[in-house]
């Protein structure tokens, strides 16, 4: 990354040379493109963005989505806990305890869904976080 550890000027933008050990910052990603070319299904579907936040290691997904069929938070946390206990597990993980960033270092999944910390507008609208 080219995250400064101290203010100074950064060649992309202004946010991006403000210390990264004293700020959290708004910042751009490729995730919502690269998830594009791993799903073509879901290329173009997608946007994206970052927070740089001072945490050693660790990052997070907070995704929010509309849903075609409706779907409650119960149900859906169900299905990912299924999934990561079959077909995706050691890659999906799901946890429902009072974790943070730190309690994640050196899990070798490559994602593991909060299911304390998503929600649900209604049965067509939640948001996910991993």
């Amino acid at each position: 990354a080219t995250q400064k550890t101290v203010d100074g000027p950064s060649s992309k933008d202004w946010r991006g040379g403000r210390a990264a050990s004293f700020n959290i910052i708004p910042s751009s990603t490729g995730a919502a493109k690269a998830v594009g070319k791993v799903l073509p299904v879901l290329n173009g579907k997608l946007t994206g963005m970052a927070f740089r936040v001072p945490t050693v290691d660790v990052s997070v997904v907070d995704l929010t989505v509309r849903l075609e069929k409706a779907a409650t938070y119960e149900q859906i946390k169900a299905a990912i806990k299924e999934e990561s206990e079959g077909n995706l597990k050691g890659i999906l993980g799901y946890v429902d305890e009072d974790l943070v960033s730190t309690d994640f270092q050196g899990d070798s999944r490559s994602s593991i869904f909060d299911a304390k910390a998503g929600n649900a507008l209604n049965d067509n609208f939640v948001k996910l976080v991993s």
